[in-house]
């Protein structure tokens, strides 16, 4: 008994890939690695990344027994099929071959280690074509470790290979990452993994639910390795028996599908304390807040998928019961609340993974979900302000159970309407429903605050103000390098041209503020908008020159005078001054002559 305990090897080791042909999910390095081998134009250091599980060391070793396979007759060269029978394949396999060395950086980080490693570069090989160096999370290296491999790993012999890998790319010196051929491992569909783990239980004789198999591929989250370990642990959790969904969902911690849509479902009613009751008998139950938070994540993503796309998961015999389920939950909710579901949950997911307590974070999450539920979505807010100045009907306003409330609207789960709302006009009266709208009249300028300057109703007289201000430099560039494109009292919306500063906006909105008591939002806008002040001043002396010239007097002076020519028109007796030049600007009068 004792003997065949210890002989046990897991599932992760019994079914590590011995060929590329049985590396999954990484056809893009494997056509890559061929193509190189198949022309000869194999480089001398290579890189693995990617995370924890998918094939890095793993491929390291098949990329050795590659490059110095020999083949059953002793006589090939390079293959990217290695035979597993020739002595170098069967010698790199059972980790005893000398010019194959692996070297894991993780506990030797020194740079006496790397020099020790470097020494044996000058040897030839003593029995392999190649002498491979194989470095396992090379990024623990030492900074003074990666310097004394920089020169070797530039010109190495031409008969060594240098193979690293790591989880952190990002960590190894570029200067490392330029003398390498950098390999991306990606994760590995959960579709993939599924149908490689549905093999090796038949491999084992192992039967298991489709669905049990389904939740370990997603459980594995795209690493092989993971995946193997929760079977390994799913086989001995059965017994021998038949790996049953229920029995994965208890090992992993994952709440049963039907309890997360009626958690999603009680949230977005604005049920706050119901959602709590329901979370808690989930984690009595032995649900991970975790992975909670991360399956309501996953059902909101699916269910935007079958608001905008129906047939998504119609291939999948497993979500054929999410589908049923999922159906008429995403017709009821729109894509605004569904959008900002997700945003809150997202948010969520990282508080709760990082939180000293999982479950009461998990809480929080739920209440501010629950509170949110019945708010409108911001599209209808800005729209209602921007029609008619008043806010979105109250179908909304109901907070979550258990907070008290004179009346209550439906949340946007109930489909109902909700009572008819009233309306405010423009001075706040409150109007019964169905009355006629009134025509809005405009509002008298307010009265100016004591102690500071009246409101600017215009964009002059800003210009006007900073004027009375001695603000020289900026009323200047408000009069030559600005376009406005949307004024209204508080609010300036411009596009500057290259002459102004850039925090020319800033500082219009805190001098305007200082100076008005009132807060003023300036704005930077890519619209055309108006002609700069200089423009209009330009094209209005410019009309009045024509006209000036076409009139029969000045035509007849002109002509009386040869040479003769209008220097300016000025009006004596307008309201309006005749240009909008600075000096006009700073007195805000008409400037006249007799």
């Amino acid at each position: 008994m004792t003997d065949g305990l210890t002989t046990y090897r897991v599932l992760a080791r019994k079914y590590r890939p011995a060929t590329f042909a049985e590396l999954i999910g990484q056809a893009a390095m494997v056509r890559t690695l061929t193509n190189a081998i198949s022309t000869g134009r194999i480089a001398h250091a290579f890189i693995l990344t990617g995370v924890r599980g998918v094939g890095k060391t793993t491929t390291a070793r098949i990329l050795a027994r590659a490059l110095n396979c020999v083949g059953p007759d002793g006589k090939g060269g390079p293959t990217i099929s290695p035979c597993g029978q020739c002595e170098p394949c069967r010698a790199i396999s059972e980790d005893r071959h000398v010019d194959v060395l692996e070297m894991d950086a993780a506990s030797r980080t020194g740079v006496e280690d790397v020099r020790e490693l470097t020494d044996g570069v000058r040897y030839k090989p003593v029995a392999a074509r190649y002498k491979v160096y194989i470095i396992d999370e090379v990024h623990m290296l030492s900074r003074q470790a990666f310097n004394a491999l920089l020169k070797t790993l530039e010109e190495p012999p031409p008969d060594v290979k240098f193979i690293f890998a790591t989880t952190e790319i990002q960590k190894v010196p570029v200067t490392v990452l330029s003398r390498c051929q950098r390999f991306s491992l990606r994760r590995v569909p959960a579709e993939l993994l599924e149908a490689h783990y549905a093999k090796i239980l038949n491999a084992e004789k192992v039967t298991a639910e489709p669905a049990a198999v389904a939740l370990v591929a997603r459980a594995a989250d795209g690493s092989v390795r993971d995946g193997l370990s929760l079977l390994d642990q799913a086989v001995a959790l059965s017994g021998g028996g038949a790996i049953t969904e229920t029995s994965v969902r208890d090992m992993i911690g994952i709440a049963d599908k039907g309890l997360v849509f009626d958690l999603l479902e009680t949230v977005l009613k604005g049920d706050a304390a119901g959602a709590l009751d329901r979370l808690a008998s989930l984690y009595e139950g032995g649900a991970d807040p975790v992975l909670v938070v991360q399956d309501l994540l996953d059902l909101v993503h699916f269910l935007m998928r079958l608001k905008l796309a129906p047939s998504a998961g119609e291939d999948d015999p497993t979500m054929e019961g999410e589908r049923g389920r999922g159906e008429p939950l995403a017709a009821k909710l729109s894509v605004p609340v569904l959008v900002r579901a997700w945003q809150m949950l997202l948010k969520g997911l990282a508080e709760t993974q990082t939180a000293p307590s999982p479950l009461q974070a998990a809480e929080m999450v739920l209440v501010r979900l629950a509170y949110v539920a019945d708010l409108p979505a911001p599209a209808d807010v800005v729209r209602a302000l921007s029609g008619d100045g008043v806010a979105p009907a109250a179908t909304n306003a109901r907070p979550p159970s258990g907070v008290s409330t004179g009346t209550a609207a439906p949340s946007m789960l109930s489909g109902g309407a909700g009572p008819p709302s009233v309306r405010r006009s423009a001075v706040g009266e409150t109007e019964p429903p169905g009355a006629p709208r009134m025509a809005r009249v405009a509002e008298p300028a307010p009265a100016p605050v004591p102690g500071f300057e009246p409101m600017p109703q215009s964009f002059l007289e800003v210009v006007a103000l900073f004027d009375r201000k001695r603000e020289a430099l900026l009323r200047s560039h408000l009069f030559a390098n600005v376009h406005l494109v949307r004024f209204e009292p508080g609010r300036i919306e411009l596009r500057l041209t290259e002459g102004a500063p850039r925090d020319l906006a800033n500082r219009l909105g805190k001098l305007l503020g200082d100076w008005t008591g009132d807060r003023w939002v300036v704005s930077i806008s890519q619209n055309e908008g108006e002609p700069t002040l200089r423009e209009q001043a330009a094209a209005r002396d410019e009309t009045l020159r024509h006209e000036a010239a076409a009139h029969p007097l000045v035509r007849a002076v002109l002509d009386a005078f040869p040479g003769a020519r209008i220097e300016a028109v000025r009006d004596i007796g307008g309201e309006a001054p005749a240009s909008l030049d600075p000096e006009t600007l700073a007195d805000g009068s008409s400037e006249g002559e007799s």
